[in-house]
Parts: C-alpha cells; structure tokens; sequence
C-alpha cells in the first residue's frame, strides 16, 4: 500500500505543531480527517507515532525518523505552491518560532504580525540547549538563538551582539555600582536559568575557573521568571543585555568576570530559507536591527 501524500503531510503538521487541532488548521482539513491519516500511516509502519499527554503529542522514535524525511517533502510542496499560486501574496501561513530570550524575538515577532496579520505564529521560549536539538531535529522554521555555532544544514543570519549583566532590584546595595564582581553576586541568592541554558553553563563555568563558589542558588524556567523573581526581592539575576523587556525597578550591571561578547543570530534549516514565510521574518529582523 503506498503512502499518500496527504498521510504524509497531516503527520508532518501533526509533528510541528504536537497538535491534532492545529495540524487541521494548518490544512485546512476537519480533526477526524488528520487522526484518520494518522491511523493509515500507524497501520502501514506498524508502529505508534505519537503518544498523548496532558501537555499535548509527545512523538516517538519512529515519528522522529520519519519526520526528518517528510518535513523535506513538505517544504519542496510548499516551494512548488509558492511558484504556482498567488501563495507568495504572503496572505496567510503558518510559523513555528523558538527563541532562548524575550527579546529580540519579541519586537520581531510583534513587527512580522504587523506586516503580515494573516501569518499565524507559534512561538516558544526554551532553554539554550532545547532550542539547539529542536532546530537539529528541524521541528522548528524560525529560531532566534545566541551562539548557536555551525551547524550541518543550518541558515544564519546575524542579529546583534550581547552579553551578560547582573539584574538587580534598584535599592539593591550592589545596584549603585557601575560594575559588579561575580565574587560579590557569588555572595546573594543567585538566580540561574535551567540546566542547559546559555547562561547557566557560562556562569558556572567561569565561577570554576576563577575558583568562585555559589553560596546559595535558585534556579527558574526562564528569563521572565528570573526577572520576577529578581523583582519580588528572591535573588539577583544573571541574563543576556536586552533580553527582556525594561523595568524602572530593576537595573542591569556588566559583571567584570563575564564582560565577553555574544552574538545573537536568526537560524532556519538551509533549505527552509527559500521559503517566503521564513525569507519575510528574516528581512523583518533585519529590518528591526537596523539602526
């Protein structure tokens, strides 16, 4: 029995979104129709795709497999109804964008509905090394990443240059300085994002290497939770400058041990580029960077 294409593209939307409901959106076809698909594919392969959870489709080891080959096919579709069709009006779609702070993606995000309302956007925060295997596994169209090195495959496209900075309530005593040991923050209840973040690996590592130890640390999802955190007086913060967005009761201080540069990049599977959606977000980041 050979595989439809309709089989193939109901479990890739399926994949992407972790989503029945919004697998039909995207396809403008009913529910019943995508768990139909589903279930001819599962019969066909013998196996289960997706397992059910509360938080939503959890796709298993054959799913994973399988999508890194339909996903290609369904981006070549795509490509192929964007030659044929008035599709590049850019009057409706879908994006799956990731990022590991607020901001920039946000303000993108914001600019990118302006221009083009139709577009739907799923978006998500995730700690560094998260986004890294979604946009390896290419479950992702857009991801807006610091550092995310050279990948196989992979697109990037220079946003803007950061770093981290201390965060701090405003009548913190170490608030007033202009800039801040890590030994002196070493000493407060310190705040740091999930295993796996950017920020977490540099400060710990560059706590060992100049033989700094952590008094007592909490540890939070994100950078807005860190940013409440800090605001509710729990700890202070490390985050990347201008990840969030400005408060006047907190203020950001560079940490003398942590002055090094990163840059932030918009990063898509190589041959998601050609497509008009992620071609469109792309010019839209650059649009907002500019000066």
């Amino acid at each position: 029995m050979k595989i439809s294409s309709n089989q193939m593209a109901a479990f890739t939307e399926v994949f992407r979104h972790r989503s029945v409901s919004k697998a039909a959106t995207a396809l403008g076809i009913t529910q019943s129709a995508v768990t139909q698909h589903l279930a001819k594919l599962e019969k066909r392969m013998g196996a289960t795709l997706f397992i059910r959870y509360r938080s939503g489709l959890e796709p298993t080891k054959p799913a994973q497999e399988l999508f890194a080959l339909t996903d290609r096919v369904r981006v070549l579709e795509q490509l192929v109804a964007e030659k044929i069709d008035a599709y590049g009006a850019l009057s409706e779609g879908h994006l799956t964008v990731i990022a590991n702070a607020p901001r920039p993606a946000m303000p993108i995000i914001a600019e990118f509905s302006r221009r083009y309302p139709g577009v739907k956007i799923a978006f998500s925060l995730l700690a560094w090394a998260v986004a890294m295997e979604r946009v390896a596994a290419r479950d992702v169209d857009i991801a807006i990443i610091t550092e995310p090195g050279d990948m196989p495959g992979i697109s990037r496209h220079e946003l803007s240059t950061t770093r981290l900075m201390a965060v701090l309530r405003r009548e913190h005593p170490l608030a007033k300085k202009a800039r801040i040991d890590l030994a002196e923050l070493a000493r407060e209840t310190m705040l740091l994002t999930e295993d796996g973040s950017l920020t977490q690996r540099e400060v710990l590592r560059t706590c060992a290497h100049a033989g700094i130890k952590l008094s007592n640390t909490i540890q939070v999802t994100t950078y807005p939770v860190l940013k409440e955190a800090v605001l509710h007086g729990i700890g202070v913060g490390i985050l990347l400058d201008d990840s969030i967005f400005p408060s006047r009761h907190i203020v950001m201080r560079p940490v003398v041990q942590l002055d090094v540069d990163f840059k932030t990049y918009v990063v898509s599977p190589r041959d998601k580029g050609d497509l008009k959606f992620v071609r469109a977000f792309v010019d839209t980041a650059s649009d907002c960077e500019a000066p």
